[in-house]
């Protein structure tokens, strides 16, 4: 037989449940409620209760439409407080394809020593794997997203376009000069290995955005800190990448070891 205390106890959690319910519903009346029912419709509860907690901390202010959808990710356009452009990246729990691989760009991080292999786990570190390059590239001076907040697998981060419309992947927009675009984006490699101590590992034309005639580096959640193993493996693989793309622009590309040797340890002025 349930003592009185514990039946008060079990009232409380009830209360605090209903409580919280109709909070959370009249946030979904206030805040963008067709965005918000998609959201409902896609991701989890919890993910919507992450969503809810960027709400109340003042971080989001309005949630507008989706503009991009990925394989591991949808990528949702917002605004905070001071009408700033946000980027909600929110990771899928519910699909385990893309989790497959990610252990072995997690395996070996003294950041993420120890990491359940749970599939939710695995996402909530990956998505703070991401948002701790961001902040790492940030720091750096490297043309990227600044982080701004993450919570289990929601990340938030400044949107790069305007009035939400996403600024153009270098394969949707040539530059108006290949050969200085190389140039940059080999600038870009360096900043991101001797001052971010990070290399990319899967840069190419889909992951650098052309704003302004500069590059713009992101998806850095598979980056890898530059004293990891595979570290380079993984610039070999991204100067491959880049010279096979601005080679097909005739662009005259450099010499892949000396880049290599020069992006690595080299001097800072441009190559």
């Amino acid at each position: 037989m349930s003592r009185p205390n514990d039946i008060d106890e079990d009232i409380d959690k009830k209360t605090d449940v209903i409580e919280r319910r109709y909070e959370e519903e009249a946030l979904f009346k206030d805040k963008n409620r067709e965005d918000f029912r998609v959201i409902e419709e896609v991701f989890d509860r919890l993910t919507v209760q992450g969503i809810l907690r960027f709400f109340k901390r003042g971080i989001i202010k309005d949630l507008h439409g989706v503009v991009k959808t990925g394989k591991e990710a949808r990528v949702y356009f917002a605004t905070d407080k001071d009408d700033r452009e946000l980027a909600i990246k929110i990771y899928y729990t519910h699909t385990a394809e893309f989790r497959k691989g990610m252990m072995q760009y997690i395996q070996g991080d003294p950041r993420f020593k120890r990491v359940r292999k749970q599939s939710r786990a695995v996402i909530y570190t990956w998505n703070q794997k991401e948002y701790s390059n961001l902040q790492l590239c940030f720091n750096a001076g490297v043309n990227s997203p600044e982080p701004i907040a993450f919570y289990r697998n929601i990340l938030v981060m400044t949107f790069i376009g305007e009035d939400g419309l996403s600024t153009p992947l270098l394969r949707e927009l040539d530059p108006e000069d290949p050969s200085g675009f190389y140039e940059l984006v080999l600038h870009e490699m360096q900043l991101m290995w001797q001052k971010a101590g990070l290399v990319h590992g899967d840069l190419s034309e889909y992951n650098i955005m052309v704003q302004d005639e500069k590059p713009v580096i992101f998806d850095v959640s598979q980056a890898m800190l530059t004293g990891h193993p595979m570290a380079n493996m993984l610039i070999e693989r991204d100067i491959q990448n880049i010279n096979n793309y601005f080679s097909r622009l005739d662009v005259e590309t450099r010499d892949p070891k000396e880049l290599k040797e020069w992006i690595t340890g080299g001097t800072e002025d441009v190559y």
